[in-house]
């Protein structure tokens, strides 16, 4: 027996729930890809990505995913030989690196641990020690999906201006642009990267990297230059060169509805939307884990992200026979732990196209799981949930 008729819930940390409006902005005819309406397209995406973005620098969309716009900033910016310095927090900047040290680059990981954020002073200390300004980029990743963590960008930067030290900071965005506040400009990050799968509402297929004047400049020199990703290439006035090629023409149409519905709504009511459908998951999880079988892989609760939670089952539960009883059994589909969380971890994600409904529904299944397989869990997370959004969301 199941109660899994009626719509699916998507409850992963991307390829997240694409709006019907963007996909009815996608069903249309394909266009002349050297005609007047699509260049406006293509020129009103640029400026508005650059806007999500908050820099007044140079946006660029790739025909790829988040990993293609990972190799589009590295190869813009470095050459052979070159050293990078990568902030562990989670998998997905140690992927990007990995990505770096492939290419030539010599790769440096400032350890962390896949349940805390970086911690600034750490980056301070060792950008002192490089006495020679051997290191010529720092990576981090503003949230890694796969540990649920969230770094403090703004304060990176300012350790890495504290050490006088000029390293290029390049921002993986995938997991936040779009969710939560992100300022390229006043932060002083020199490359930044991101999706359009995850908050930017659209199907995966396209990826955004940003580039401040001094990345550019940079870029003159660098040798790890391809056709391809190439950035001065794509500044040709050719409206073919943007996209190294045909136009993503649907792709762009959806983004062109996403981008519209993010700005009716406006960024900072989507950012407080996020925190408090985050926050109203974290009330739940804390209540459930007062029975000690789960709890949160992030330890620090400020350190907690609002687009994804990490949940850790513990005493050698399956957090696989979870996941399929939500999915089989009502509909919801949970994350997987990746990397070192596999089969320790679930992941719940709250980012997107995603609303009180959508996460009420999905905690209240999740209680619904545990009751069901017997995991020991406190009771009432869900009603935990409500009352948070009750409380904060007034008539």
């Amino acid at each position: 027996m199941s109660v899994r008729a009626g719509r699916e819930f998507l409850a992963i940390p991307g390829p997240t729930t694409v709006p019907d409006e963007v996909l009815r902005a996608m069903h249309r005819p394909a266009v002349d890809i050297y005609s007047g309406p699509l260049l406006a397209l293509t020129d009103g995406l640029l400026r508005d990505v650059a806007r999500v973005f908050k820099t007044s620098g140079r946006a660029y969309i790739y025909i790829s995913n988040g990993h293609g716009a990972w190799e589009a900033a590295l190869t813009n910016v470095l050459s052979r030989g070159d050293k990078i310095l990568v902030l562990e927090s989670g998998r997905f900047a140690l992927g990007w690196g990995e990505n770096a040290r492939r290419m030539g680059v010599e790769v440096e990981i400032l350890k962390g641990d896949m349940r805390r954020a970086v911690r600034p002073a750490e980056v301070e200390a060792r950008l002192k020690a490089d006495k020679g300004g051997t290191i010529k980029a720092v990576l981090v990743a503003q949230i890694d999906t796969a540990s649920g963590v969230v770094n403090d960008v703004a304060a990176i930067g300012e350790a890495m201006r504290a050490a006088g030290h000029d390293a290029l900071l390049m921002v993986d965005a995938v997991a936040s642009l779009g969710c939560m506040p992100f300022e390229m400009d006043a932060w002083r990050v020199d490359v930044a990267m991101s999706g359009s799968q995850k908050g930017l509402m659209a199907p995966p297929g396209l990826g955004f990297v940003a580039a401040n004047d001094r990345a550019r400049e940079i870029h003159k020199k660098a040798d790890l230059r391809t056709p391809y990703w190439d950035w001065t290439d794509r500044e040709g006035d050719i409206h073919y060169q943007k996209y190294a090629g045909t136009p993503p023409e649907h792709l762009l149409f959806g983004l062109r509805q996403a981008l519209d519905m993010l700005f009716e709504e406006g960024l900072e009511n989507v950012f407080r939307r996020h925190r408090l459908l985050a926050e109203a998951v974290r009330r739940a999880i804390g209540i459930w884990g007062e029975g000690q079988a789960i709890s949160f892989n992030i330890i620090e609760p400020q350190e907690r992200c609002d687009t994804v939670t990490a949940v850790l089952m513990n005493g050698g539960r399956d957090p696989e026979a979870l996941r399929a009883y939500c999915n089989e059994k009502c509909g919801v589909i949970l994350g997987h732990g990746i990397g070192e969380l596999s089969g320790k971890a679930f992941r719940v994600a709250h980012m997107g196209h995603v609303n009180a409904p959508m996460i009420l529904g999905t905690l209240s299944v999740i209680e619904m799981a545990l009751n069901a397989l017997d995991v020991p869990h406190g009771r009432g997370g869900a009603q935990a949930a409500i009352d948070w959004l009750g409380e904060q969301v007034k008539a």
